[in-house]
């Protein structure tokens, strides 16, 4: 049997993590159980909220502990099944660690089918941050055709869908990403109706021009600055639905900023969290509408795509720097002989 190289928690990262918070171990490939399987990992995800859990204290996702292994969505191949509805050779998909090789209970993963896709897109467009897109914008935001939307982080993976969500509703959407490739990318590529480089001009005062009738619906991925900004363009019964706070994560202390609460007073306007695992019994509703949006054309994809698993905690790190485009994955190389 091939070494199995496995990514644990280190430490708990002070600020923004970096190479000293991972250690990439070696250990033998597991043996799957009674109604496990033993999956060899094609490809991994790297997502914000991780960040989340790297640190100690009440959060929604479980922290890890110190010499924890780091997990997340895996999409790999079973080399070894002890489960009945799978086999050697079956893509699946499931929550497993950052490694070469995995075990895992038959239950918790499904199988994958991406037809002519790679496989890497049931971990984006196809996975949970497409489900994520979908959920925010038909459930939480709900807009009507007309209303204008703004995105924040709008040229990541979850935000890059859901402007082109709202298009396809009939709204006129504003994206805010963080340099002018990626806004000429929600623009020239995406539809987008208009985009803020918010690395480079005042948000609040591109926004009066993008969206001179206001803001009847906001997409926030980040929080911080820049949704101070688009809190002071609501409209009166406009949406909030918080899928994330990136711009915070990193923060060792509660940030305190100006008070936005009074302008949701004054506009009646409705924020909500949410939460995509929330959804979990229409997963297959939003996977099957988004591929066939996805195959028909209507919803483009990028991914930006790290190469070995030794490079994911710089694909992580990547994620607080703006470095990806569209879902950054991390393809992972591994052998594995049979025997």
């Amino acid at each position: 049997m091939a070494t199995n190289r496995q990514f644990v928690l280190a430490q708990r990262p002070d600020g923004v993590p970096d190479d000293e918070d991972f250690d990439l171990v070696e250990t033998d490939v597991p043996e799957p159980g009674p109604r496990e399987v033993l999956v060899r990992t094609r490809y991994l995800s790297v997502d914000p909220y991780m960040r989340d859990r790297m640190r100690e204290g009440e959060s929604y996702a479980e922290p890890w502990a110190v010499g924890d292994a780091l997990r997340g969505a895996v999409v790999g191949e079973v080399v070894e099944s002890n489960h009945p509805d799978y086999e050697a050779g079956d893509t699946v998909t499931g929550n497993l660690v950052w490694a070469d090789y995995a075990v895992a209970d038959g239950a918790d993963v499904v199988a994958v089918e991406t037809g002519d896709l790679r496989d890497s897109v049931a971990l984006g467009v196809l996975g949970m941050p497409g489900r994520t897109a979908y959920f925010g914008v038909t459930d939480v935001l709900d807009p009507d055709p007309g209303d204008t939307v703004v995105v924040s982080a709008a040229a990541g993976a979850v935000g890059s869908v859901v402007g082109q969500l709202a298009k396809l509703n009939g709204c006129r959407v504003v994206g805010i990403a963080g340099s002018d490739a990626k806004v000429e990318y929600l623009t020239d590529d995406l539809g987008f109706d208009a985009g803020i480089n918010y690395a480079d001009a005042d948000v609040a005062d591109a926004l009066a021009e993008a969206a001179p009738r206001g803001v009847d619906a906001y997409f926030d991925n980040v929080g911080g600055d820049i949704t101070d900004a688009v809190f002071a363009h609501l409209n009166v019964r406009a949406s909030v639905a918080v899928c994330g706070q990136i711009a915070l994560y990193n923060e060792e202390g509660v940030t305190m900023g100006p008070r936005k609460l009074p302008r949701l007073v004054e506009t009646r306007a409705r924020v909500e969290g949410f939460l995509v695992g929330d959804y979990a019994p229409r997963f297959e509703e939003a996977s099957e509408r988004l591929a066939q949006w996805v195959q028909s054309g209507d919803v483009q994809f990028r991914e930006t795509v790290a190469d070995g698993l030794e490079n994911a905690p710089d694909a992580f790190v990547g994620l607080f720097e703006g470095e990806n485009v569209g879902k950054q994955v991390v393809r992972v190389e591994a052998e594995f002989d049979g025997s």
